[in-house]
């Protein structure tokens, strides 16, 4: 089951993002693949980030995020912000930013992005977890070519998978609002 579900997922080739965080002290900011959106009126966009990551941490107490949507030749900020880890690097002395809603930073490189509240958080006890967030500041540049993730197969995650926590009985779900 778990090859045939692989296969399916790296089919689907999804479009890559960069979430980014302020919690009033901190800046955090990562690659994500799992993400969509989960309203339309209003517009909301659910965003899945894995526990071992700086930036789930920071994000836990921002109430903004910021997602930027990564294009066809975006792969230098991409590894700026996939392969590092906020837990030993500053990743925002490394590319052109500035501040947004309630210090959300929002990388200069990626113009195609929207801010808004961090509504929920929903936690069902496995390695990500999901912030809802909403659509309040939206900017689209031209017409792009998502960064897709087969784009990104070179790239050494900031945390290999053996850190990302599982519970022992992940059959469980758990809410947190």
């Amino acid at each position: 089951m778990s090859e045939a579900y692989d296969e399916l997922v790296a089919r689907a080739d999804g479009a890559m993002i960069v979430v980014t965080a302020c919690d009033g002290t901190e800046l955090a900011g990562c690659v994500v693949g799992f993400h969509s959106q989960c309203g339309i009126d209003p517009p909301r966009h659910a965003v899945w980030l894995s526990k071992a990551n700086h930036t789930y941490r920071v994000a836990l107490h921002s109430s903004h995020l910021a997602v930027h949507f990564l294009t066809v030749g975006d792969e230098a900020v991409a590894s700026v912000f996939g392969e590092l880890t906020g837990d030993s690097a500053d990743k925002f002395e490394m590319v052109e930013w500035s501040r947004g809603q309630e210090g959300t930073p929002l990388v200069t490189a990626l113009p195609n992005r929207f801010v808004g509240r961090r509504l929920t958080v929903l936690d069902v006890g496995h390695d990500h977890v999901c912030f809802v967030v909403g659509a309040d500041e939206a900017t689209c540049a031209d017409e792009f070519e998502p960064l897709r993730l087969s784009a990104l197969g070179e790239l050494s995650p900031g945390h290999p998978a053996e850190e990302r926590p599982v519970p022992a009985d992940a059959s469980r779900s758990q809410t947190q609002g």
